[in-house]
């Protein structure tokens, strides 16, 4: 047995579970998530608790039991809490300012770059932090790859954008000689 999907998820007040034969969607006051349900993977509420079981122990359905329950654990997170990531810029010159719903970004090259925010995400700009928040938690992290994406760290200064609290693996140089 998943050790995950074997957890119940516990609902809070506020939040609606509701569960159809191919979908399960959360609804709470940051607003409302769906996801489909996988073949084999059942979800039952009770209460305020909500439990997933699979139909028998074949690999591929025992592989989508505790995938299953994180999912919809996220979800139930996400309506009621909301996840954030946080990403910060290094680098002589790099800006980032917030426009709209648009982030522009000086890093270096000839041109300015501009991320469009998707629907759902909101940012946040200090200094040379950007905080990337929403409800979606796989949404968060895909919107903070593809921006630290835009101009990764590199190992000799450690130029560029990272996670707030990533280290950089950082090499001598061309001399050869720690500095």
């Amino acid at each position: 047995m998943s050790r995950v999907g074997k957890q119940p998820i516990k609902v809070p007040g506020g939040v609606t579970v509701a569960i159809a034969d191919d979908a399960v969607t959360v609804t709470g006051p940051k607003g409302s998530l769906s996801q489909f349900t996988m073949a084999g993977i059942t979800l039952n509420q009770e209460g305020d608790q909500v439990t997933v079981t699979r139909a028998n122990d074949e690999p591929k359905i025992r592989s989508k039991h505790g995938l299953m329950r994180a999912l919809v654990g996220n979800m139930v997170t996400g309506v009621t809490e909301g996840f954030t990531k946080s990403l910060e810029i290094n680098g002589v010159g790099y800006r980032v300012a917030l426009s709209g719903n648009d982030l522009r970004f000086n890093l270096g090259f000839s041109h300015d770059v501009t991320y469009k925010l998707p629907e759902g995400i909101t940012a946040k700009v200090e200094q040379n932090v950007i905080t990337i928040s929403g409800i979606s938690r796989q949404q968060v992290g895909q919107v903070a790859a593809e921006i630290r994406s835009l101009k990764k760290p590199e190992p000799y200064k450690g130029k560029g954008i990272k996670y707030v609290g990533e280290r950089i693996i950082r090499k001598s140089g061309k001399s050869g000689k720690e500095k």
